[in-house]
């Protein structure tokens, strides 16, 4: 009976308008098919939103766990741990386990999740494994919990993309329509992690959806939308990071500083992707099975996180401490030092990440250097732009 009905539901939007129009989408036409799409999306925006507080309270649980040994949800940093040396075996537990999970679970698990997302849309025709589902949130707040220097950014993507995946290949969609579903799932999660709907479109957009029609941009936009309006019920306000007040206008010497700080980071992000390929280059000589290489990333990431504490975790607060001009010399080497390498490690091991929050940490820190000899223009305005 319930099969039935919602056939029929399906196939009455399916015949609105004109089933000519659906193969010439070349342009910025649309036909009423986008609206079921659409109340479609809106559902996946709230799921995205207990998703992403799923897998921030799930970080937070094994943060607690493993670093001070409480049971609490709440985000907080390992940097305050009092483990001493015993520091260095608490991302090698979590890496074995990830290491099992990806060999015994679902290999799809293994990254830092936009990469498997893009393979998905363009690969298998945006469908995602259900298990999936289960396996990466849990996998990256286990790496993340235990001192991984990631962030939670990939997971949400892969994750809030594979609940709209499975809900369009639950109703027998298109491919063009499980892609935006997909992208939906992400971008709503993306909103709901960081109240940032509109960034989380506009990331959507380049990265998963390859294209600026009203068929897939009017669904994804609205689920970044009710994603960012569910969050406020059951994570809080936004925005994750507050920066003071930047001036409004800085001048020829400001716009030329912002061109120097680009190039910049444009040759950190080059020597940061050629350090993690050859760290996936290395793993792979190794003549063990990749199941164990997440354990040995785990090795370094501890031998890191027991100099330079603050290198573990996702490193929000650090994030924050940045755009708020409140750090020393101190942790800017320490980031640009520790934990771009156990980062470049761990990230080549193949263990379950997040990539965007290391690199804002690590952008930031460039811009710190940079201030030291730009125009002044309040705290934190270089480490913003450099990130």
């Amino acid at each position: 009976m319930l099969s039935d009905t919602w056939r029929k539901i399906t196939h009455f939007f399916g015949n609105l308008g004109n089933h000519e129009a659906l193969g010439k989408l070349g342009d910025f036409t649309t036909t009423p098919r986008v609206i079921f799409i659409s109340i479609l999306a809106l559902g996946i925006g709230v799921i995205s939103a207990f998703v992403a507080l799923i897998l921030l309270r799930l970080i937070g649980f094994f943060t607690n766990l493993f670093f001070f040994q409480r049971w609490s949800t709440l985000l907080v940093s390992p940097a305050g741990n009092h483990l001493g040396l015993l520091v260095i075996f608490v991302p090698v537990i979590g890496a074995l386990f990830i290491g099992l999970m990806a060999r015994y679970g679902s290999e799809r698990i293994r990254g830092h999740g936009i990469p498997e997302a893009i393979e998905a849309i363009l690969i298998n025709g945006s469908r995602i494994e259900p298990k999936v589902a289960f396996w990466k949130p849990l996998s990256s707040a286990l790496s993340i919990g235990t001192g991984g220097p990631f962030g939670a950014e990939g997971p949400i993507i892969m994750t809030g993309g594979a609940f709209g995946s499975l809900i369009a290949q639950f109703i027998h969609l298109s491919s063009s329509e499980r892609k935006t579903l997909l992208v939906a799932g992400a971008a709503g999660g993306m909103a709901a992690t960081f109240a940032s709907p509109v960034a989380a479109v506009l990331l959507a957009v380049e990265l998963l959806l390859f294209e600026w029609k009203p068929r897939s941009l009017v669904p994804v936009a609205l689920a970044s939308a009710m994603a960012t309006v569910v969050r406020y019920y059951i994570i809080g306000m936004g925005p994750l990071f507050p920066t003071p007040p930047h001036p409004a206008f800085i001048g020829p010497a400001g716009i030329l500083g912002c061109v120097l700080v680009g190039l910049l980071a444009g040759a950190l992000s080059a020597l940061l992707t050629l350090a993690v390929y050859a760290c996936e280059d290395l793993f792979r000589l190794l003549p063990i099975h990749w199941m164990w290489w997440p354990a040995i990333g785990g090795v370094v990431v501890g031998i890191g996180g027991f100099i330079f504490p603050q290198a573990l975790g996702v490193g929000y607060d650090t994030i924050a401490a940045l755009l708020r001009g409140q750090v020393t010399f101190q942790i800017i080497l320490g980031i640009l030092l520790v934990k771009a390498v156990i980062w470049s490690v761990s990230l080549g091991s193949g263990t379950s990440a997040g990539v965007l929050a290391p690199l804002w940490m690590l952008g930031g820190a460039l811009g710190w250097v940079e201030a030291m000899f730009l125009p002044s223009l309040g705290p934190g305005f270089w480490e913003l732009v450099g990130m």
